[in-house]
């Protein structure tokens, strides 16, 4: 594949890729219908190169734009209350998401509840889709700086509730990016731990959507795709940062681990988005670190999708020690902490007890291939805090 060639896709929503695609905003944004968009990132974002970059492109082509840069690492609901209000008391009538996948989820947030006045946890990925129309929603354009999330072909977007300490997935069907903006130039500055990290996260989602039971082809297929070209890539982005080919196959392989996990994920998310919500961790590192042990809780039930993994790694050895051991070779090339207690959690057993009952009830707990006890989480979560591997 020419990964610096220019490319127009049309599934599952209108992607635009290629280098220096970032150019082509205004017309992006005329076609969507917006004239005064709201840029929505994230704090760490906000000073970056791109913003200034995208505020310029808006500029010159006389679009009047806002900055919202209120988005912590892990997403919470006051922040997108403060979101909202920045959209209504400044007339805004789009949204372009920019940023890694905090950003972006804030952004979708935003936009579910901005105009169609019904409240954050209506929208709650677990409750039948409320009977709304796409009409009520503003257009939303995503832009990813990094090669990890996936989540800009969608709406789901995972944020903290503030009250409960506890992440949840929100979205909507009807609401849909007007389009896409893949631009491998706009992930070159990224340092290599966050490169490393998202990565990361990129290749748990195509392995976690590829393991959920049930015949889903189309998931599958993006899955081990993703897969594919985020293990051939991943190591050139993080050693060679300014490879174009490896961040333009990173960010590919990224969106098309995305759209694989609609058709779910596993446990690493269950305890990972729990984890963050009360320690505010980095999502894909946090994913790495619990990554090994859930494959080996899992390893009986995913004996029949070993094979077409270790294919897609390029391994020679099609056995589940074989893809374990190179899966946990390249966290240590990647200076992944081999235990969660090397991110920061300190956890006690009451501290376990309670991640464990609240992973629970996160949705990709109920799509993990081997349904976990509360016993059996804990369990899982003791192993990861230290060395498990």
């Amino acid at each position: 594949m020419d990964y610096r060639a220019p490319k127009n896709w049309t599934y599952p929503v209108p992607i635009a890729y290629g280098p220096g695609r970032l150019a082509e905003i205004a017309v992006l944004c005329h076609r969507a219908g917006m004239t005064r968009p709201l840029i929505v990132t994230d704090r760490g974002s906000a000073a970056l190169p791109f913003i200034a970059a995208l505020c310029e492109r808006l500029a010159d082509a006389g679009l009047v734009s806002g900055i919202y840069s209120g988005i912590s690492p892990n997403p919470r609901d006051d922040e997108i209350a403060a979101g909202c209000e920045a959209f209504g008391g400044n007339g805004h009538d789009g949204i372009i998401a920019i940023g890694g996948g905090s950003g972006m989820d804030g952004a979708k947030a935003i936009g579910l509840t901005v105009k169609s006045g019904v409240p954050l946890w209506e929208f709650d990925y677990e409750r039948p889709a409320l009977d709304v129309s796409a009409e009520v929603f503003p257009p939303l354009i995503t832009i990813p700086t990094t090669a990890g999330t996936g989540a800009e072909t969608e709406s789901t977007a995972m944020i903290t509730d503030t009250g409960q300490g506890m992440k949840f997935c929100v979205w909507h069907p009807a609401y849909k990016p007007a389009s896409t903006l893949l631009d491998p130039d706009l992930t070159v500055g990224l340092p290599p731990d966050l490169t490393a990290w998202t990565g990361c996260d990129a290749l748990v989602h195509a392995i976690e959507a590829y393991c959920v039971p049930g015949f889903h082809p189309l998931c599958d297929g993006a899955a081990l795709e993703g897969m594919r070209l985020i293990w051939r890539w991943l190591e050139v982005a993080v050693d060679a940062p300014g490879n174009l080919d490896a961040r333009g196959g990173m960010l590919v392989g990224s969106c098309l681990a995305g759209i694989a996990f609609l058709k779910g994920l596993g446990m690493v998310h269950a305890i990972s988005h729990m984890i963050g919500a009360e320690y505010d961790t980095q999502h894909g590192l946090t994913n790495a670190v619990l990554l090994p042990a859930v494959l080996r809780f899992n390893a009986p039930a995913i004996a029949d999708r070993i094979e077409p993994m270790a294919q897609a790694m390029g391994l020679r050895d099609t056995g589940f020690d074989a893809v374990y051991a190179e899966i946990c070779g390249r966290l240590d090339r990647l200076q992944i902490p081999r235990g969660l207690a090397g991110i920061g959690v300190t956890a006690t057993d009451a501290d376990i007890a309670r991640l464990a009952a609240k992973a629970l009830r996160d949705s990709a707990a109920g799509t993990n291939p081997r349904q976990a006890t509360e016993a059996e989480v804990r369990a899982l979560l003791s192993a990861a805090m230290t060395d498990a591997r």
